[in-house]
């Protein structure tokens, strides 16, 4: 009897995902672009949003990124995810001592994350910070599913342990990123070296084939 049990499952796979109710978004932005560069990608962001919603019901996406508010270009980008179905955080980049720019948005995503825990069943996060799973276990207690969104590579193990499903993004690269040929006119800002990319002669980025 008790080996039957174990190998009757109740619920399929498909059933789990039909099965996350409401679903909130938290995406760390400058961890996700350097997963995308480790995995040689650009990211549509609205393939993205369809991808991680999965036909559930979105409460709300929330993009977080450092931002350098005399970056025109930029703030195109954040423009367009602000009328394209996302909610952006920005924070002003700071200069560290070596020369580069980072904007830390750790404490943002945490109290976003708990302060709407009682408006969403299923928390997607992308992040592989694990300065996050105390803010994951947390909304775990209150009842809600948090589904961790990551390059395995970037990922701490503490974040994965206390999360309730794991996806690494290589599993998903082919559904999230730009088709071949593609142009897109903005992209997300970690650091500005990318401004030196070439572009068409519309000021488009230009996409390697």
């Amino acid at each position: 009897m008790l080996n039957h049990l174990e190998n009757d499952s109740i619920f399929t796979p498909e059933q789990v995902l039909e099965n996350r109710g409401r679903v909130a978004i938290f995406i760390d932005g400058s961890n996700l672009f350097y997963a995308a560069l480790q995995l040689g990608i650009e990211i549509d962001y609205t393939k993205l949003l369809c991808r991680l919603t999965g036909g559930s019901r979105l409460l709300r996406a929330f993009f977080y990124t450092g931002v350098d508010r005399t970056n025109e270009k930029q703030q195109g980008f954040l423009l367009w995810m602000r009328r394209n179905g996302y909610r952006v955080i920005a924070k002003d980049l700071v200069q560290l001592p070596d020369g580069s720019k980072k904007a830390n948005l750790d404490v943002e995503i945490a109290v976003d994350m708990m302060a709407l825990v009682d408006s969403y069943d299923t928390a997607v996060l992308v992040s592989g910070d694990g300065d996050l799973a105390y803010a994951v276990n947390s909304v775990s207690y209150r009842g809600v599913r948090v589904e961790v969104v990551s390059l395995r590579s970037m990922t701490s193990d503490s974040l994965i342990n206390v999360s309730d499903r794991y996806i690494d993004l290589e599993a998903i690269k082919e559904d999230i990123q730009k088709t071949p040929r593609q142009t897109y006119p903005y992209r997300p800002l970690a650091d500005l070296d990318f401004l030196d990319q070439p572009r068409d002669t519309e000021g488009h980025l230009e996409i390697p084939e």
